[in-house]
């Protein structure tokens, strides 16, 4: 099977050999062969080449070169060529290895250089007078053929005579086109000398038509159906190193002239008779036109008449025309070798054509001032009548009325200075053209143009110089040119390069992105010097560079820290709660300081807001609570140093609520209500307390009391017997703080005393066992109504008194006596 496909084909089933011979395989492609044994029960398994092979013939050495000739001989080299052996052995010719041998000694010797695959070879370096004979071989990839045969004996010596040359043609040559000619002629010299031939000092080439045949002797140089191309001046030159001739011959192929260009043009158009004008043939066909052949045509018939045949002109009048009706014009072209195809018109109406003139092209504006330009316009075609006037207007861009620039008449002139311009103001331009028949049609608008003076490229920039650095950028600083080539600056170019390289770097790529008169150059190697420039841009480009003075060496520039305190960062800082705090101070410092707020020591709270920018700082906490108070610091700090402030921060609020509030000696109509200072006075002086009471059964609250500077307060006036709740809240001038109430209510009533004792005790009966007593009510009862009396006996001689009972009336009997 070929080794790019899957199929296998038999190659055949009756072999009995262990060998067999595969035809029909084609060369250079690539196979797989497989066998299997067979016997009386069938066929066994396959076996298979390991490795596809290539189908080619056995490689030989080659057969010997052919035809080995000598060429030229001189005192000190012979030069031979040959031709390849029929045969190569089936591998391509690596080299050839050519060989001499001096007549009268036994052995060749090699004389090509390595690797000569070239089939000519000048042996050089030969003693004049010595005779050698010459012999090659071919080589391939298995080695050496034979050798080819012997050359002739060969003597070194110059053969010399002078090139001569005898040609069969004159100076000049006419040809008709299509017919061939030949320059011939015959030569001789020695050494050969070489021939070339050139037209119009070009080497002529063999191709399809033109063929060359030079012979030991003679020369020719023959062109089959020639063309007009053909023609020009041909040289043939003769040259070996003794000399050369040349000759010359002008061969001109004439032929009839190419048509007319066109298209026809109407110049005038009249009711009998029309103008034309056209364009001589661009091909004369190498003979000058002796004449055009003019012929017309009313379209509605199919024959052609003759209007004139003796005319060098490309003009022409057309008579006795038929006014409305339409005409075609053909013309040719004559010359002595025949007449050229027909140029033929579009169609045309004999009629009187006058109108106004067409539209102009777009003008051109230029010389723009501020005040003025200058509208440059083509001449239009006319409309038949001579244009009298030009009309040329104006408008803003954004405006849509176009006004005239002029009443005076504009003719002949083409351009016009238009003045009184607004400077800065944008216009466009028309232009129209008049004559006796009226004003045509205005000419699409100019392209917008700005109403100022032309602008020149700036003057550089003044003094730049490199105010900062750190270490990786450089701060530049520079004044404006002194001249802004009367266009406004767009901004400025900044470019560095390291010492020591040529190349210039760009640190910012476009002017816009530097419109100030300095810039930060960023992204520079630490330790590294660079020179810097500077480039002013308008728009009409750049300026020359102004550059740094001297070099810099970018490394970090190193200044202590330093705090200038804004207003609010003196001593103590004041601010009303609900207020936004604000601390800030200006920092300077190179590199620039870390800067750190502390709280008392601690972070500050997070609902501050911090800012560090490129020279201060700020805190800013809104919406201020009393516990937003304390001393707060701010610390800057880099290599060169550090440095602290500190502020008190005071937050005024509403005072916090009393504390400890109590009533004592509560009477019926009054009592007493005392407090302490609250915790927190807000951070400003209690100027007064608020004491309010409200009786249980009541949802309102009365104020006895809002303007007590001290701490207790007598409540006068109460209901006897009815319970009442007291609150207090302290006043500061930022308002009232919250209240505290009692946490219990209390009764309006007198403190309660023992009532006195009972008066005239006496007995009213008397028995064995009990006594019935008696007794009148006592002189005070100590504030309450009297419960009852509890009753106690003693048995006469005892220490102890008995209980008996308490019985609520003024009598009772005592009995287990």
């Amino acid at each position: 099977r070929e080794a790019d496909h899957r199929a296998w084909t038999p190659v055949s089933y009756t072999v009995t050999r262990q060998n067999a011979t595969v035809q029909g395989l084609t060369e250079g492609k690539a196979y797989f062969f497989r066998i299997a044994a067979e016997n009386i029960i069938g066929m066994g398994p396959f076996t298979e080449t390991t490795k596809e092979l290539v189908i080619r013939d056995p490689i030989t050495v080659p057969d010997r070169p052919e035809d080995l000739e000598v060429k030229a001989v001189t005192k000190n080299s012979v030069t031979l060529t040959w031709n390849p052996p029929k045969y190569n052995g089936g591998s391509d010719i690596t080299m050839y290895v050519l060989e001499s041998r001096l007549i009268g000694k036994e052995k060749f010797h090699k004389v090509t250089k390595e690797k000569m695959l070239d089939r000519k070879y000048t042996v050089e370096g030969l003693k004049e007078g010595d005779t050698y004979e010459y012999r090659v071989s071919a080589c391939n990839i298995v080695g050496q053929g034979k050798p080819s045969f012997c050359t002739k004996p060969i003597t070194c010596k110059d053969e010399i005579a002078p090139p001569s040359l005898d040609l069969d043609f004159r100076d000049k040559l006419i040809v008709r086109v299509g017919e061939a000619f030949s320059l011939t002629g015959r030569y001789s010299g020695k050494p050969a000398p070489k021939v070339t031939w050139l037209k119009d000092d070009i080497v002529v080439k063999e191709d399809d038509r033109t063929k060359i045949k030079t012979t030991p002797t003679t020369l020719c140089l023959g062109i089959l159906k020639s063309v007009r191309e053909d023609s020009g001046k041909y040289c043939v030159t003769v040259e070996n190193s003794t000399g050369s001739r040349k000759g010359f011959c002008q061969v001109n192929v004439v032929d009839r002239p190419s048509p007319p260009v066109g298209p026809v043009i109407f110049d005038e158009v009249h009711k009998d008779h029309m103008i034309v004008s056209w364009k001589p043939p661009l091909d004369d066909g190498g003979s000058e036109i002796t004449n055009y052949i003019i012929e017309k045509k009313d379209t509605h018939r199919d024959m052609w008449m003759p209007v004139t045949s003796a005319t060098v002109k490309t003009t022409c009048k057309i008579p006795k025309l038929l006014e409305g009706r339409d005409y075609q014009i053909r013309i040719y072209a004559e010359n002595l070798y025949g007449i050229s195809d027909p140029l033929i018109s579009d169609e045309m109406k004999a009629k009187d054509r006058f109108r106004v003139p067409d539209a102009p092209e777009q003008p051109i504006i230029k010389d723009v001032t501020k005040d003025s330009a200058v509208v440059v316009w083509n001449k239009p075609y006319d409309g038949g009548k001579p244009i009298t006037n030009y009309i040329v207007e104006k408008k803003e861009t954004m405006a849509t009325r176009w006004v005239r620039v002029t009443k005076d008449p504009i003719f002949p002139s083409t351009q016009f200075k238009v003045p009184d311009l607004l400077e800065g103001c944008q216009y466009e331009f028309r232009v129209s053209a008049e004559n006796e028949i009226g004003i045509g049609d205005p000419s699409p608008p100019s392209k917008p143009i700005f109403a100022r003076d032309p602008i020149a490229k700036p003057s550089p920039p003044v003094n730049p110089e490199a105010v900062d650095k750190t270490k990786n950028s450089v701060d530049l600083s520079w004044q404006p040119p002194r001249h802004d080539g009367n266009g406004k600056i767009i901004g400025y170019l900044v470019e560095y390069q390291k010492v020591g390289d040529e190349e210039w770097k760009k640190a910012n790529l476009t002017a816009d992105s530097c419109p100030e008169t300095k810039y930060k150059v960023t992204g520079l190697t630490e330790g590294l010097t660079y020179k810097f420039r500077v480039k002013a841009v308008n728009a009409a480009g750049e300026s020359e560079p102004a550059y740094v003075p001297d070099p810099v060496e970018v490394k970090d520039r190193l200044e202590p820290p330093e705090l200038i305190l804004d207003a609010n960062m003196a001593r103590e800082q004041h601010v009303k709660a609900g207020d936004t705090l604000r601390l800030s101070a200006v920092i300077k410092g190179v590199p620039f300081p870390k800067v750190s707020w502390k709280k008392e020591d601690h972070e500050v709270s997070p609902k501050a807001d911090i800012e560090v920018t490129g020279v201060g700082s700020k805190l800013e906490i809104r919406n201020t609570v009393h516990e937003d108070g304390g001393i707060y610091s701010l610390t800057v700090e880099n290599p060169a140093g550090s440095k602290t402030v500190s502020v008190k921060v005071v937050v005024l609020d509403k005072p916090g609520p009393p504390r400890n509030l109590q009533v004592s000696e509560v009477r019926s109509d009054s009592c007493y209500v005392t407090w302490m200072e609250p915790e927190d006075d807000g951070g400003s002086v209690i100027t007064n307390y608020v004491v309010e009471r409200k009786d249980v059964a009541s949802a309102q609250w009365v104020a006895i009391s809002s303007s007590s500077k001290k701490r207790s307060h007598m409540a006068k006036y109460l209901m006897e017997g009815t319970q009442y709740l007291f609150r207090v809240a302290a006043e500061n001038q930022f308002g009232r703080g919250p209240y505290v109430e009692t946490l219990k209510p209390i009764k309006a009533i007198d403190p309660l005393h023992p009532p006195g004792p009972p008066k005239n005790l006496h007995h009213v009966d008397v028995d064995k066992t009990e006594v019935s007593l008696a007794w009148n009510r006592p002189d005070r009862d100590g504030g309450a109504e009297i419960t009852g009396y509890l009753v106690e006996y003693q048995e006469d001689g005892a220490d102890e008194w008995t209980k008996f009972q308490t019985v609520p009336m003024l009598d009772c009997v005592v009995t287990g006596l």
